[in-house]
């Protein structure tokens, strides 16, 4: 027996979709963002240690 609600998930079709006070991602959009961040990251955490930032 299967549920209605599972099949009421809202699939964007372009990367970023605002609707209702709710900001949906996709799957490609949210691990671009989040490696975008971790780089970031990795980036500041060799500038501290070098003493630079």
């Amino acid at each position: 027996m299967e549920h209605d609600h599972h099949k009421k998930k809202i699939e964007p079709k372009k990367g970023v979709v605002h609707a209702k006070g709710v900001t949906f991602f996709d799957q490609k959009t949210e691990r671009k963002f989040f490696f975008v961040l971790t780089l970031i990251m990795l980036l500041l955490g060799v500038l501290a240690k070098l003493g630079l930032f």
